[in-house]
């Protein structure tokens, strides 16, 4: 045997016996469908070379992705007459667990066996591609490769011990905020990849749409390629029923080419999936509707850090569109912003309705959402109790002793709010500053979570609470702007950008209202501005999608 039939071995025995302590390590184990699907996805099949390449998967578990990558690696063996010898470096499995690293070499070195390898070959051959380590922490493992391929492990990093999770943060840069596991796992394959190589996992989307993904949604698009996302949510695909939000997704070091994305269903299995990565790699069509799926051909993925949409290929390829050639709801340079209303954090005592709990100007009409409840706007007679000068400074109380007074009484509540005590000489704040020229403007005001889009028009002298969200413009005709934000293509990108709650509930957030595109004002035609504004005015939403549609110059199919 070559002297190169070693194990490779870079952490002590104690250091991994005390990643063998973690409470939990996530293990979804995979359907083999699933993993024949990834494997063919790669390009790791039996009539390549694949003596000459080199894959890895980062976390064995029961040896799924494992043993079928042997499988076809022994296949193309015996195609190509490569000696049992010369395949020491073509894969490398690793995981924390002795029981699963003690499995895996089992079930390996009975196959090699099987295959009429030599029994000591075989036994060398099992310890050298299945090794007992950390796959983000332990340097011996990112020797580069071709493939990287199989399901990593479903953990929140705050689950873990203290000690790997600072060690985790320290390593990996995408790994920010409460991330899963799974994130570094992705950084770490990606950074071994080699020139054009291809790593393909199944695991949660929620990265794609969260914020603690941001950081690896710009690693993954400064250096690679998106060539492929299937959302797999309803399917089968694991051997224990489990909420983890699946999906396929193929990366590939090198500049980004088209995009191939799918929705699923539940009858989406083995049969579907061959049938979906025939037309992926041999089709030129950008179109593709097969058993329990659909497919789209988008030319490119979505850029930088920003969210990666969800939904229907047609509605994807429909956003692409729409983010490609119009211009984002929020542009303050173009006059348009979204935002928040003011949180007070104390609410008991900054909201009222006593007209004469302090003086008159201290008193700002407040809008809350039960006065958007009707689609027209009924201010119900609630004020902010307004701390703040119109130059952004606190009132001097001395100047307001009705206003001092009041205060005075609700001290305890308002000293003891985390903001007061980390600033006791402005205790009587509201935890956002109020900009006094928000209240006189026209303002379209949103709920943020409802089922549908519920824009409202509040035509100047109210302040929004913080559970409104508002858009104010200079250009627009604000009925116009409402038409559009009524409609379905609104509601498309609210739709493909923010996580569904229960009950189908929506969370229209600014950072998902700033997702949505909207043509120039001025580039919309009269009748379908007008349109647009009866439309809003008699909250047709129906009429506001039609007419979105011409506005947009959509084909209404783009709305399925």
């Amino acid at each position: 045997m070559p002297s190169t039939l070693r194990l490779e071995r870079t952490r002590s025995t104690t250091e991994l016996e005390r990643l063998e302590d973690r409470p939990a390590f996530g293990e979804v184990f995979t359907r083999r469908w699933v993993v024949d699907t990834l494997l063919d996805m790669v390009g790791y099949t039996a009539d390549a070379d694949l003596p000459a390449l080199t894959i890895v998967d980062p976390s064995a578990g029961s040896g799924a992705f494992l043993t079928a990558a042997v499988q076809r690696l022994l296949l193309a063996r015996r195609r190509t007459g490569t000696a049992f010898a010369s395949l020491d470096g073509c894969l490398r499995a690793f995981d924390v667990q002795s029981e699963h690293v003690a499995r895996c070499r089992h079930l390996v070195e009975q196959i090699l066996l099987d295959d009429g390898c030599p029994v000591a070959e075989a036994a060398e051959l099992s310890r050298i591609w299945v090794i007992r380590a950390d796959y983000l922490l332990d340097e011996g493992v990112s020797r580069p490769a071709d493939v990287i391929i199989g399901n990593p492990p479903y953990i929140r990093i705050e689950d873990l011990p203290t000690e790997i999770n600072e060690a985790y943060r320290r390593r990996w840069s995408t790994m920010t905020g409460r991330a899963d596991v799974y994130v570094g796992f992705i950084q770490r394959g990606l950074s071994t990849l080699k020139p054009g190589g291809r790593l393909g996992f199944i695991c949660a989307d929620r990265w794609m749409r969260n914020q603690y993904g941001a950081a690896l949604r710009r690693f993954v698009t400064d250096g690679f390629s998106v060539d492929a996302v299937w959302t797999m949510h309803d399917v089968d695909a694991f051997e224990s029923r489990v909420s983890a939000y699946p999906a396929i997704t193929l990366l590939r070091r090198g500049e980004q080419g088209s995009a191939v994305v799918a929705d699923t269903d539940a009858s989406f299995g083995a049969a579907s999936a061959a049938e979906l990565v025939r037309w992926s790699q041999r089709s030129e069509t950008n179109s593709f509707q097969g058993s329990g799926f659909a497919a789209h051909r988008l030319p490119h993925w979505f850029p930088g850090d920003e969210m990666w949409p969800a939904g229907s290929p047609a509605r994807l390829a429909m956003i692409e569109h729409l983010k490609d050639n119009f211009s984002p709801l929020h542009d303050p340079d173009g006059g348009t912003r979204v935002g928040i209303g003011v949180a007070t954090g104390a609410d008991q005592v900054f909201v009222t309705t006593d007209g004469e709990a302090v003086e008159p100007d201290r008193l700002l009409p407040l809008s809350m959402v039960r006065d958007i409840a009707t689609g027209a706007f009924a201010w119900s007679g609630r004020y902010l109790v307004n701390p703040w000068e119109a130059d952004g400074s606190l009132v001097d109380l001395n100047a307001y002793p009705r206003l001092r007074a009041y205060l005075a009484r609700h001290s305890t509540t308002l000293r003891g709010r985390f903001i007061a005590k980390q600033r006791p000489a402005t205790w009587y704040r509201t935890i956002d500053k109020v900009n006094h020229e928000l209240t006189a403007r026209p303002k379209l005001l949103l709920q943020d979570m409802k089922t549908t889009i519920h824009p409202v028009l509040e035509r100047g002298g109210s302040y929004p609470h913080h559970n409104l969200y508002f858009v104010v413009s200079d250009v627009w005709d604000m009925e116009v702007l409402g038409g559009l934000l009524l409609s379905g293509v609104a509601q498309a990108f609210i739709e493909a950008y923010c996580v569904r709650m229960r009950g189908g509930t929506l969370r229209f957030q600014a950072q998902y209202l700033k997702q949505i595109r909207v043509p120039q004002p001025g580039a919309i035609d009269t009748t379908v501005g007008e349109r647009l504004r009866l439309a809003f005015r008699h909250r047709d939403r129906q009429a506001a999608t039609r007419a979105a549609v011409a506005a947009y110059g959509l084909d209404t199919f783009d709305l399925d």
